[in-house]
């Protein structure tokens, strides 16, 4: 049976990705075909293909089937600021319907495994009225948190953790990401999070600053996703 999870974070900046080509990896680790789908992408860079992402570049070299770029991401904006800004320079209106579409279109692949990463936090705005949490409510699929271990990081992954469950989708587990390399009490930040979070925390990925793939997906803890 197919497996796919949404992708969300406290905040931009806080490793999604590093977190989405770790469970990608895991998952072929154990023989399973693998997806990763970044609907929208801001801050791409021309290329001789067009506009491309290094996020989605990435999740795509972690993609087991054969798909194109644009399978992986299907709007690419090139001003690094939020999406709905981004695409309303060039005149373009982003809307839930349309990348539900998108990943319908992918999953016709039928991956064993397949990660769909937002952008920036759950609430990041689309347009003017819809958030990337009303397409994850379209296609309704359970969320994985990344915690971005950082001061700060309490308040934002409570008020992320029970803004999914008010929106109606399971929150399948979070994952402590350390995007500092000594972040003030630690321990007790996590012991927290634990307390305060009622779903599983699937992964502890310590901070460095080169971490290959296959390092970030032996801290993750895959089994509990499948």
């Amino acid at each position: 049976m197919s497996k796919s999870y949404f992708i969300t974070g406290t905040s931009t900046n806080i490793g999604k990705t590093h977190i989405a080509t770790g469970l990608l990896a895991a998952a072929s680790n154990l023989g399973l075909s693998t997806a990763g789908f970044k609907p929208v992408a801001a801050g791409c860079e021309a290329t001789a293909d067009g506009l491309q992402n290094d996020d989605a570049q990435k999740l795509l070299s972690q993609t087991s089937l054969s798909l194109s770029y644009e399978q992986v991401n299907p709007v690419a904006l090139k001003p690094a600021i939020a999406p709905h800004i981004a695409a309303a320079e060039i005149g373009r209106r982003l809307n839930s319907e349309r990348l539900a579409g998108f990943y319908r279109g992918l999953m016709t692949k039928k991956p064993d495994f397949c990660v769909v990463e937002g952008a920036g936090g759950w609430k990041v705005p689309l347009n003017d009225q819809e958030t990337f949490s009303n397409f994850a409510k379209l296609i309704k699929l359970p969320v994985i948190l990344v915690v971005g271990m950082d001061l700060g990081c309490i308040n934002h992954a409570i008020l992320t953790a029970e803004s999914i469950r008010r929106d109606g989708l399971p929150l399948a587990g979070w994952v402590a990401n350390q995007i500092v390399p000594d972040m003030d009490h630690y321990k007790e930040n996590i012991l927290t999070l634990q307390r305060w979070i009622s779903s599983p925390m699937i992964g502890e990925v310590a901070y460095k600053s080169e971490a290959s793939v296959d390092e970030i997906a032996e801290q993750l803890d895959i089994k509990a996703l499948l």
